[in-house]
């Protein structure tokens, strides 16, 4: 992968296009220089993302919060508190409470009151939950978004933006 110049590939039809960033946000003018065009193009690929898994979501039922939301219960070792959930979260800014409520509703999450402190709730993920997070990991599997790039590359990209992050 060359690390000056990212593009986004898209296949439609079994055709390969190849969409520059600029192309994508129909930008004229060139960008002041590639860190300002990389913030761009990370936000320009996270709401890509994002838009597409909601697409991939609606069948089921649920949102992108929801989601995240399962798919950390799903990998947690024990049960998780609100805050716990609200620290692991993708989006931080999420009232987790509120959509625990929808959750638990909907059959996917269980609360169980602490017996020692009254004001802690444990969540877990339910059966049903987990038959869900199975059944659209199946379908649509999160790799499918980064299947053009291959191993190699995806970990030269996770690689850099942890990089961006570590600043």
């Amino acid at each position: 992968m060359d690390n000056h110049f990212l593009t986004i590939t898209l296949i439609y039809n079994h055709n390969i296009t190849k969409m520059k960033l600029e192309d994508e946000i129909k930008q004229k003018k060139p960008f002041a220089n590639q860190s300002a065009k990389l913030i761009v193009n990370v936000m320009y690929t996270s709401a890509w993302v994002a838009e597409n898994l909601k697409t991939q979501l609606k069948p089921y039922g649920i949102t992108l919060k929801q989601y995240n939301i399962l798919r950390i219960l799903y990998g947690a070792e024990k049960p998780l508190t609100s805050s716990e959930i609200r620290d692991r979260m993708i989006d931080k800014m999420s009232d987790v409470t509120r959509l625990m409520d929808r959750m638990t509703i909907k059959g996917l999450a269980k609360r169980k009151t602490r017996s020692k402190d009254k004001r802690l709730v444990d969540i877990t993920i339910s059966q049903t939950g987990i038959e869900l997070i199975k059944q659209i990991s199946a379908q649509s599997p999160l790799e499918d978004f980064a299947k053009t790039l291959g191993d190699k590359d995806a970990e030269q990209l996770n690689l850099l933006l942890d990089q961006l992050r570590n600043k």
